[in-house]
């Protein structure tokens, strides 16, 4: 399993310790650090669709120029400013198989790894 994000962030903090407390074994990919591919950011777009990621409640949205915002006309554009702003997208990202989560929900988390 791998989970994605950034390590200064409160809810990616909040699902490691989830994770840890429940025993589950996971590979971590910090953002600022890798960064994330544009395959990683097609896959997810192929499987959930970019607008479940794309972050635009956060404050990286919110300091964006208006000009910048406007711009984002095409899935191509989005995915192009989540490659370059990584921390416009929602944290943390799980991979486990074919589950793909994107925050924490600790409901969410209870179902599929205490199976």
């Amino acid at each position: 399993m791998k989970v994605y994000g950034i390590t200064n962030c409160n809810t990616v903090k909040k699902a490691l310790d989830w994770l840890k407390t429940n025993n589950v074994a996971y590979e971590f990919q910090d953002f600022k650090k890798l960064g994330v591919s544009t395959g990683k950011l097609n896959e997810w777009d192929a499987k959930a669709g970019y607008e479940k990621f794309m972050n635009k409640q956060g404050l990286t949205w919110k300091q964006l120029d208006p000009a910048v915002k406007e711009s984002i006309k095409t899935k191509d554009d989005a995915l192009q400013l989540l490659q370059q702003k990584t921390s416009m997208i929602k944290r943390p990202v799980i991979e486990d198989g074919d589950f793909l989560f994107f925050g924490f929900d600790e409901a969410v988390y209870a179902d599929h790894f205490k199976k």
